[in-house]
């Protein structure tokens, strides 16, 4: 038996290594995420031309029974701006409409994927995007709602000739997506934010893996959630396995409390980037869903055999009501 003795150099320079490793393989991801933000993130017809698997989703990721109309806010924040989408005839109609809010992925700003924003909004949402490129504490979307109260209080806002949405947005429905390191920013937005107890349900595509996320900082604890969420990630490998592979999405929903209706599938050989419109079609309905009670949207995730439990683009579906 040999014991092999380090003198106090060795250590120094092991020590050493170790720390340079972990620097190069965050610099690997810094840098894949730099190659995905310079690259267009989700054409304008996404909807026409992406494959589905059953009818509620296939409904769903067409385009919705609203025209849709587009709004710039100036913020005196780094994002810049706020985007808004949102249904043209929003000041002649009698009811409240939902809101989404959208929390980016790294250099990944919402005027890249607009016809993401703008296909939700067909579907009766008010939809608020940002250019915020570090949204992993949830601040950006934490703004958004709040201009979505201020939106709905005030007659009058600065900066616009008129307001369409005064009174007309439904401050008890507000949901939350989010890709990547937005998929950390959405749990941190409900559990680290002022007005996290407004948010009733989150979506998260791609969320930064709980080891990766806390090597770069971006920590979030699932275990602190209280509202329905919806978990997808690509088996595609490569690049999304970095991110986030089946067994570290897997953590993420079994550390969400057992107490909230929660769900996960992973759309088959899907890259990291394309789970920015790959599973869209239950994106929306999950929202229509939990946000607008929509009978049909429900049978893709509730019942006794849910859609997207047969679905054959999904694999490793896990559903807990």
């Amino acid at each position: 038996m040999f014991l092999k003795i380090y003198h106090k150099g060795q250590k120094k320079e092991s020590m050493k290594k170790v720390l340079i490793g972990i620097g190069i393989l965050i610099a690997c991801f810094g840098i894949g995420f730099l190659y995905l933000a310079s690259k267009p993130s989700v054409a304008s017809n996404y909807t026409e031309v992406v494959e589905t698997g059953g009818a509620v989703e296939k409904k769903y990721l067409g385009q919705g029974n609203y025209d849709v109309s587009y709004l710039e806010i100036n913020a005196l924040q780094n994002f810049k701006k706020y985007e808004l989408y949102y249904p043209t005839n929003i000041e002649t109609e009698t009811r409240k409409f939902p809101v989404v809010i959208f929390s980016n992925g790294t250099g990944v700003r919402a005027s890249k994927y607009a016809s993401v924003l703008k296909h939700l909004a067909s579907w009766g949402f008010i939809v608020i995007g940002t250019e915020e490129e570090y949204s992993w504490n949830g601040f950006s979307s934490e703004m958004s709602l709040r201009l979505a109260i201020k939106l709905n209080d005030n007659k009058t806002v600065e900066g616009l000739k008129s307001n369409p949405f005064f009174s007309k947005v439904d401050l008890d429905k507000i949901g939350l997506s989010g890709h990547s390191q937005g998929g950390v920013g959405v749990f941190n937005a409900v559990t680290e934010q002022k007005h996290g107890h407004m948010i009733k349900t989150i979506y998260a595509a791609s969320p930064a893996n709980l080891e990766l996320s806390s090597n770069l900082e971006w920590d979030y604890d699932p275990s602190l959630i209280s509202v329905p969420t919806f978990l997808v990630s690509g088996t595609g490998g490569g690049y999304e396995d970095l991110v986030v592979s089946g067994k570290q999405l897997t953590q993420i929903y079994e550390t969400l409390p057992a107490t909230i209706t929660k769900v996960m599938a992973r759309r088959k050989e899907a890259g990291h980037g394309d789970m920015l419109r790959l599973p869209n079609g239950y994106m929306v309905a999950w929202f229509m869903w939990r946000l607008q009670g929509a009978p049909e949207a429900e049978t893709a995730f509730q019942g006794n055999s849910p859609e997207i439990v047969q679905n054959k683009l999904y694999q490793d579906q896990r559903i807990m009501n």
